[in-house]
């Protein structure tokens, strides 16, 4: 009874070292493959939740758009964003750029551009107007097939 009492106990210290995560620099990002296995996120785990992933439909989701004026005075668009997926995500996008009136501004620049997010990643990308006239913008997305 004794030796069932300390394999439990040691099982339990075990379960608790191994969910204690330190704290580390926000700049560095430890990806799965390299990092620790939690008891949240291991190798008997980590199917289940990528199938859920998948099954929810987690993707691309755009967390901030900045616009500012160079020194040139052009207007630069920049992009943050997140893939919630655990899947390396490809897709398109195309920046429309709008002039005072809300018009659309005619110009060979406007065309649809390829870019990746790895999976449970930030991304982050910009673009820059091809006339000082631009005063606002439009992006749409696309599936890259």
């Amino acid at each position: 009874m004794k030796t069932i009492t300390n394999i439990l106990l040691f099982g339990i210290a075990v379960v608790i070292i191994g969910c204690h995560e330190q704290q580390q620099d926000s700049r560095i990002h430890l990806r799965q493959e390299v990092r620790s296995d939690s008891l949240v996120d291991n190798i008997v785990t980590r199917p289940v939740d990528y199938a859920f992933s998948a099954l929810i439909g987690e993707g691309i989701e755009i967390t901030q758009a900045v616009t500012r004026r160079n020194d040139a005075g052009f207007l630069e668009l920049h992009i943050n964003g997140y893939n919630r997926s655990y899947k390396t995500r490809r897709f398109k996008y195309r920046v429309e750029w709008l002039d005072e009136n809300g018009l659309l501004i005619q110009t060979k620049t406007s065309v649809w551009l390829r870019t990746s997010a790895m999976g449970k990643s930030p991304f982050s990308f910009k673009v820059v107007a091809p006339t000082p006239k631009a005063v606002n913008f439009r992006m749409d997305t696309k599936k890259w097939e």
